[in-house]
């Protein structure tokens, strides 16, 4: 993975070609060109739903701080590292602002 964090004002999008689905609360996706299987889990799923179309790093944070208990700095230092992750596995599309 690379080390380099994704820019705040960056914007971030869900790449095509997933199937996803809610299991027990979470959300759940199988991709259909490699066929691996992610567990995004609650939070993660809800971070999912938040870039369904492009929205920057920020907005998604903005976003969960009024919706769950957290302080912004951990909140967008776990979106960050959780979207870095994510574009390791090329689940996403990470633009310019």
């Amino acid at each position: 993975m690379s080390v380099d964090m994704i820019a705040l004002s960056g914007l971030v999008v869900q790449s095509e070609g997933y199937l996803v689905s809610e299991m027990n609360g979470e959300k759940v996706m199988l991709s259909i060109e490699n066929g691996k299987y992610y567990n995004l889990g609650q939070i993660g799923g809800r971070v999912w739903e938040l870039i369904e179309s492009p929205a920057s790093i920020q907005d998604v944070v903005d976003r969960l701080v009024t919706e769950y208990v957290i302080e912004p700095e951990d909140c967008q230092r776990q979106v960050r590292r959780f979207l870095q992750q994510l574009k390791a596995e090329g689940l996403v599309q990470v633009g310019k602002e």
